[in-house]
């Protein structure tokens, strides 16, 4: 694997994940189907930018320069920018910040300082006090099976503003993931599609193809590299 990886919890309650990766060499990898709005700081060849993005609804060929190295800031479900949701950075709609310095960019018209793997939480405190990142509390009810007060189509284009996915899909690509994780470690495929809650193995195979870019059978090979997925409960 040219691409190595570390990750670490967060205590912010906007924040899913922090991690970090860096490349030996180059090559491409498959980024896997992903529900969360992501910053990921990137610095390679003396340059250093940041980079929003939404979520992905399908697997897609990414290729990895040598010499990187990559900062991410992966946000729980329903932490989001108002003034640029995870609908309008969906699969690969990435945006770039302009630089303001060779240490800060802009943002919302204020020069921020490139965030790093420890002071990650620090910086996401500041975007939620200035109110560049807000929660919408319907998303976390929806994802525990509680029903807001109020209607259903309200609550429909809550979770969907603040995802940029439908509670549907969520449910499809966290199951992915998920199975792709019990792959990895070494679960057999029937095993794997009982537990994560599919119909049979052609249906599971169908959802990984799509979502993972692999069948199960070329994950349990390790065919080909994958972006990384950390561990996480799968909600039935």
């Amino acid at each position: 694997m040219f691409l190595t990886f570390a990750d670490r919890p967060s205590d912010s309650p906007f924040v899913e994940r922090i991690w970090r990766s860096q490349s030996d060499q180059g090559g491409l990898f498959l980024s896997v189907a992903a529900c969360n709005f992501e910053m990921a700081v990137t610095r390679h060849r003396g340059k250093t930018f940041i980079t929003l993005r939404g979520p992905e609804t399908k697997a897609t060929d990414v290729f990895c320069p040598p010499d990187g190295e990559w900062l991410g800031i992966r946000f729980r479900l329903g932490t989001f920018m108002p003034q640029l949701t995870p609908g309008q950075l969906k699969d690969g709609r990435d945006v770039t910040l302009p630089e303001a310095t060779s240490r800060s960019f802009w943002l919302n018209g204020s020069a921020w300082e490139y965030p790093d793997f420890e002071n990650a939480d620090t910086f996401v405190a500041r975007l939620a006090h200035d109110g560049v990142i807000t929660r919408d509390p319907v998303v976390d009810l929806v994802q525990r099976g509680r029903s807001p007060a109020q209607s259903i189509r309200s609550e429909q284009r809550h979770f969907v503003r603040a995802t940029g996915l439908s509670h549907r899909a969520v449910r499809q690509i966290e199951r992915a993931r998920y199975a792709t994780n019990l792959l990895r470690d070494g679960a057999s495929i029937l095993d794997t599609a009982h537990d994560a809650g599919y119909f049979d193995q052609a249906h599971l195979t169908k959802s990984l193809k799509y979502l993972i870019g692999q069948t199960p059978g070329e994950i349990l090979r390790a065919t080909r590299p994958l972006s990384y997925l950390y561990k996480t409960t799968h909600r039935r």
